[in-house]
């Protein structure tokens, strides 16, 4: 066959699998109960819903191939991919000088900003915010191990991480919430609006909440809630860590593509899901069972997971160094041992909600 009919073949494949998967969306859009939101429209989540299922499709094929076929099939994706990339270390000169501070300064500071920004907009909450950043930077410490790009500075960890991008983005994130929670709300319908200028600022308000909730976890409130709102931020923590791992084994630079639509679409769907976890925790008079994005984003990190482990075997021969598997243990006594003091203290901890 000439190279015409075979690039021909391919553009055939492709087009059909695209068009598989935007059928499969129209199906999700029409079909697909829906869930907690109404803005912009209710289609729209239950299209975010299909995105997530056909990601989670996708994780459970891959995680029945070896890693050498799944490096392969991402060239099929793009054929850039498939080769090895240089690991990169933070952690060569953490002199505390202006230009090693200025050189640390990147576009992965906004990132980071934009990326707690977000985080507060789906917890709503500064102490969950707060404990999640510093326990990725332990986590970092924890695995610079493995991937060396989790080698920074002290500095970089705790100063433009942690205390500047970090809070600044869940500072403005939260103010975000605080003012769509007094934000006065209308429900008049176009038809229903006079004027070019009204009009068109309804139509801008159609891509903003119809209501919001202001979160209250009441994580000490009772067991329930305790163990709920710790496994809440374990998911959140490993939702973090997982991009990092499949970047590395699937040869992916930190600025493709690929991991961009990762980052965005598990926030588009996080929105929903925390949403109706909230809900089936603190109303579970209406909300029944867990909702649809909950369990779904759940079951795709958890398959992240899974994928990751698979894959890691003999890359990552070189256990825990043995402070941090005390530090670790003694951080999971002490999140064993508060239920267990309130529970001797306070019984009705244990049985309430």
């Amino acid at each position: 066959m000439t190279q015409d009919v075979l690039e021909e073949g391919r553009d055939k494949r492709r087009i059909g699998a695209y068009a598989a998967l935007v059928s499969f969306l129209m199906f999700s859009m029409i079909q697909f109960r829906d869930g907690p939101f109404v803005r912009p429209h209710p289609a729209f989540w239950r299209v975010v819903l299909g995105v997530n299922l056909l990601y989670e499709l996708a994780l459970v094929f891959l995680l029945f191939q070896d890693l050498d076929s799944a490096r392969s099939m991402m060239t099929l994706l793009d054929p850039s991919l498939g080769v090895p990339l240089p690991e990169r270390s933070y952690a060569e000169n953490c002199a505390v000088t202006v230009d090693n501070i200025w050189n640390a300064i990147d576009i992965f500071c906004l990132a980071h900003a934009l990326g707690w920004f977000g985080k507060a907009m789906v917890l709503r909450d500064y102490w969950f915010c707060w404990i999640l950043s510093i326990a990725f930077e332990l986590a970092e410490y924890s695995l610079q191990h493995q991937i060396p790009n989790f080698a920074e500075c002290w500095w970089d960890h705790w100063v433009l991480d942690v205390l500047i991008c970090n809070w600044l983005g869940t500072y403005l994130g939260m103010k975000t919430c605080q003012y769509l929670e007094v934000k006065p709300y209308e429900w008049r319908g176009l038809r229903q609006t006079r004027g070019l200028r009204s009009k068109a600022r309804r139509v801008l308000s159609q891509f903003s909440p119809h209501d919001w909730t202001a979160f209250k976890w009441e994580g000490t409130a009772s067991f329930y809630h305790y163990t709920t709102v710790v496994l809440l931020l374990a998911v959140f923590l490993a939702a973090e860590l997982n991009p990092f791992y499949l970047k590395s084994l699937l040869w992916l630079e930190p600025d493709h593509p690929f991991v961009i639509l990762r980052l965005a679409g598990v926030f588009l769907c996080a929105l929903p899901a925390v949403r109706e976890l909230y809900q089936y925790i603190n109303d579970p008079k209406k909300a029944k069972r867990m909702g649809q994005h909950c369990w779904l984003l759940l079951a795709t990190i958890l398959t992240e997971l899974l994928v990751i482990t698979k894959w890691s075997r003999g890359l990552f021969e070189e256990p825990l160094p043995q402070h941090v598997r005390y530090a670790w243990a003694v951080g999971g006594t002490l999140l064993l041992l508060y239920p267990a003091i309130r529970v001797s203290n306070v019984f009705p901890f244990f049985i309430a909600g």
